[in-house]
């Protein structure tokens, strides 16, 4: 067993847990005594990879980007998670959390998106398993992200926006977990991020591993040798680089370098969502790890230009690699990440989720050898964020 690795209580370290209403503790305990038997049977198992591989689209592109190589003094990849049906990563764990909550009985989901890309994933799997679907928005994120609500919809999911709070992403979590609460029988709540009672964060991280997978196979067919010198994803709570450290955690000849979203700058917590920097330990949503809180212990609204990583908490597994040192975390600002968003658009013509944007934003911050071997995860693509775009690039009519 890896010393990253969770533990039998569900603990990464003193970060994880299941800390959980009293309602939902048969769900919660159904669940961690059967997934790694549900996930880990050939039957689920040839279901889930011929899906990933006929409907998601995998495996996605490990693309070399020649020009952005050429700026930085190293040989970058990137991992073009934007390349999957619906436009992100978050369909690799939708798709295996529907089929495990299908073969636990379930007949409703709900879920929670910030982004979108979740809840479009969420949405997209129950139409193809016709099982019903709420997904639950903060209202803030509804507008901001307009497209995604009105592609829920079309694919027959009913879109609750959230008016609680910041009427961001935790408020939509809130408000799932309340609905699950009220439905614990009938109902399976899908957690796009890594965050959530035990066992959800090691869960998440499974089905997203096949992103570290594939660049294995990938670097290997490419360079030969099957590992990174530096590997940098996007942490909002925390999926897509569960995903993308998954397989490499244990290789220390891996820097692992996780973007968090600094908002306006650390001087002012009200203005950032950089969990790991200004966080306290705390619990949020189910599971001991950082949380963004004021004095009193109160969580505080957190700020991000990106809706996908304004969350005021961060996924246990990296409260803990970011702990011990196993992870390098960078703050980056909504004017840094957008300054990187459109250098990949001009110099690679991918334009990347503001999600993304902030892990190719921590090029310019690292020190790179000619011959050092760089992927970057592009976690989705900026589809959903033109209106953001247009409107901070002043792009016009």
């Amino acid at each position: 067993m890896s010393k990253y690795s969770i533990d039998e209580n569900g603990y990464y370290g003193q970060f994880g847990g299941a800390y959980i209403p009293e309602i939902l503790r048969k769900n919660v305990v159904e669940l961690k005594e059967n997934y790694l038997k549900i996930i880990n049977d050939p039957d689920f198992q040839k279901t889930f990879q011929q899906l990933l591989h006929d409907y998601v689209g995998r495996p996605t592109a490990l693309y070399y980007a020649g020009r952005m190589s050429e700026k930085y003094g190293a040989k970058i990849y990137l991992k073009r998670e934007d390349l999957c049906h619906t436009g992100a990563h978050k369909l690799n764990n939708a798709l295996g959390q529907i089929l495990l909550a299908r073969r636990l009985g379930k007949t409703r989901i709900v879920a929670e998106t910030g982004a979108g890309q979740h809840g479009v994933a969420t949405a997209t799997v129950c139409a193809l398993m016709n099982m019903e679907c709420v997904v639950y928005m903060g209202e803030t994120d509804v507008k901001r992200q307009f497209l995604n609500v009105q592609r829920m919809r079309m694919l027959g999911a009913k879109v609750v926006p959230v008016t609680s709070g910041n009427k961001t992403l935790k408020d939509g979590t809130n408000e799932a977990i309340r609905d699950w609460c009220c439905n614990p029988k009938n109902t399976h709540y899908i957690i796009g991020s890594a965050v959530g009672p035990d066992p959800y964060p090691d869960m998440v991280a499974r089905f997203q591993s096949v992103i570290s997978k594939e660049i294995k196979s990938q670097l290997l067919e490419q360079t030969g040798r099957d590992y990174p010198d530096h590997l940098l994803a996007c942490i909002g709570g925390g999926s897509n680089a569960a995903g993308t450290f998954y397989h490499y955690v244990d290789n220390e000849d891996v820097k692992l370098y996780a973007a968090e979203a600094a908002g306006l700058g650390l001087d002012d917590p009200k203005k950032s969502a950089a969990t790991i920097q200004l966080g306290r330990e705390g619990i949020l949503h189910g599971s001991r790890s950082l949380v963004m809180m004021d004095e009193d212990g109160q969580i505080t609204e957190p700020y991000s230009i990106s809706a996908g990583l304004d969350y005021p908490g961060v996924g246990p597994m990296h409260a803990f690699l970011a702990k011990v040192g196993r992870t390098t975390v960078l703050p980056i600002t909504d004017d840094e990440a957008m300054t990187a968003a459109l250098e990949l658009t001009k110099m690679e013509g991918i334009i990347p989720a503001i999600e993304s944007a902030h892990a190719v934003a921590m090029l310019p911050k690292l020190k790179f050898k000619k011959d050092d071997i760089v992927v970057v995860t592009i976690s989705g693509r900026g589809d959903k964020d033109m209106n953001t775009y247009a409107n901070y690039f002043n792009l016009g009519e």
